[in-house]
């Protein structure tokens, strides 16, 4: 196991998500590492609405596969080197999660399941930034098609919320301009006045 190396405060303000990966694979041990401590997020009921389809080593090189087929629009009418351009979204990242969760029929619950997941995703994110690892959540169309559900095992009652990319990196993105906190916090019980001083 890793030692942290980060502080959560530096973990949460310095990830940033990638999406220039440099075609490193990831091995199939990191990813678990990071879905084993990624799980405890908090989930209302204890829920754990979650669970993950994992492609890495070299079957996630077969799996590109099937990304061609369902993430490329007209694969087979392209020359091989737009193909090749196509494909670099889905060559470049070192392995590839899939989170799918239950849809509960009940809104309430299904709100919460979808929250708790998305708390899931952003440990996930931290703890693989945290290994040197960038991700980036994707939610391309085509994780909504029925064939590809099908593919990937996706029952009924269930939804593929994120194709969630892991990989190496050569350059670390830049941070992009945070909404500053005045402009998104009210303090309750506190007049104009008070807010000028």
């Amino acid at each position: 196991m890793n030692e942290q190396a980060l502080s959560v405060r530096e973990a949460i303000t310095s990830r940033r998500s990638v999406k220039n990966f440099n075609g490193q694979p990831v091995d199939l041990e990191n990813i678990v590492s990071v879905l084993e401590d990624a799980r405890w997020a908090p989930t209302h009921g204890l829920r754990n609405p979650w669970r993950f389809v994992v492609a890495a080593n070299q079957e996630y090189v077969k799996f590109q596969d099937v990304l061609k087929e369902y993430g490329v629009p007209k694969w087979k009418e392209l020359s091989e080197e737009e193909l090749e351009k196509q494909m670099k979204k889905f060559r470049a990242p070192g392995a590839v999660v899939f989170v799918v969760v239950k849809e509960d029929v009940r809104q309430k619950e299904r709100l919460e399941d979808y929250a708790a997941a998305s708390a899931l995703i952003q440990n996930a994110m931290l703890l693989a930034w945290d290994q040197g690892i960038g991700t980036c959540w994707k939610t391309p169309p085509f994780i909504d098609n029925p064939k590809f559900r099908e593919e990937l095992g996706v029952k009924t009652g269930e939804r593929i919320m994120s194709m969630l990319q892991f990989g190496y990196y050569d350059d670390i993105p830049k941070g992009r301009v945070r909404t500053p906190l005045e402009d998104i916090v009210t303090f309750y019980g506190m007049d104009d006045e008070q807010e000028e001083e």
